[in-house]
C-alpha cells in the first residue's frame, strides 16, 4: 500500500524525469548548433595559418597598403564573434545543467525530509509500473553527475581557446567530438526507457 509519504516523494520524481527529458532535449539540440561553429573556428584558424605563410608584399596585391595586417585583423574579428557565440551557447548549457541539479536536490530534499516514514523495503520495492526509489534517485544522480561533467569539460576546452594560439583554434572541432560520451548519453536513454510507464502513471 502507498503511504502520503510515498507518494509524494514518487510524484517529485516524476517531475524529475519529465525535467531531465526536457532539459536532454534543449542540451542536444545546443550542442548540435556548436557543431558548426566550431568548425568555422577550425577553418578561420587554416585561414589565419594561411595568411601568415604568404607575403603579400611579393604579389601584386602589395599595391594595398597594411593588406596583410587588415585581413589579420578581420580574421581575428571573426574568430572573436564565434567564440562569443560559443560563450553564448555555454551559458545556455549551464542553464540546462542548473536545472537539471536544481530538480535532482529537490527530490533528495524531499526524500531526506520523507525518511522517517520510507523504511528500506518501501524505497527499494519495484511494481510492474514504478521501479524502486532507491533506482530512481540512482538515475537521477547519475544523470546529473553526467551533465556536470560535460559541461566542465566542454567549458575548459572553450576557455583555451584564443585567436592568437593557432594550433589549438584548429583542433578545435576534433577536440570538441572528442568529449561526446556515448555511454553517459545511452544511460539516460535506457533510464527514461525504464521510467516511462512511471512517468505515464498517476
Amino acid at each position: 500500500m502507498s503511504t502520503p509519504a510515498l507518494l509524494s516523494v514518487q510524484q517529485v520524481l516524476r517531475k524529475s524525469f519529465q525535467s531531465l527529458e526536457n532539459n536532454r532535449k534543449l542540451w542536444k539540440s545546443t550542442l548540435a548548433e556548436c557543431t558548426p561553429l566550431m568548425v568555422s573556428l577550425g577553418n578561420l584558424a587554416e585561414q589565419i595559418k594561411a595568411l601568415a605563410n604568404v607575403q603579400i608584399s611579393n604579389t601584386p596585391l602589395r599595391v594595398f597598403p597594411d593588406l596583410q595586417e587588415r585581413l589579420h585583423f578581420k580574421l581575428v574579428l571573426a574568430v572573436d564573434a564565434v567564440l562569443g557565440k560559443l560563450n553564448e551557447k555555454m551559458c545556455l548549457l549551464q542553464s540546462v545543467r542548473d536545472c537539471i541539479s536544481n530538480q535532482v536536490s529537490g527530490a533528495f530534499q524531499l526524500y531526506e525530509q520523507n525518511t522517517d516514514s520510507l523504511d528500506l523495503f518501501t524505497c527499494t520495492q519495484r511494481s510492474a509500473i514504478a521501479p524502486s526509489v532507491a533506482d530512481m534517485l540512482e538515475w537521477l544522480q547519475n544523470a546529473e553527475r553526467h551533465y556536470w561533467q560535460q559541461f566542465l569539460r566542454r567549458k575548459a576546452l572553450l576557455q583555451t581557446l584564443r585567436p592568437d594560439n593557432i594550433s589549438l583554434l584548429e583542433s578545435a572541432p576534433q577536440r570538441w567530438e572528442s568529449l561526446e560520451s556515448p555511454s553517459g548519453d545511452e544511460g539516460i536513454t535506457d533510464t527514461l526507457f525504464k521510467v516511462s510507464f512511471f512517468m505515464d502513471s498517476q
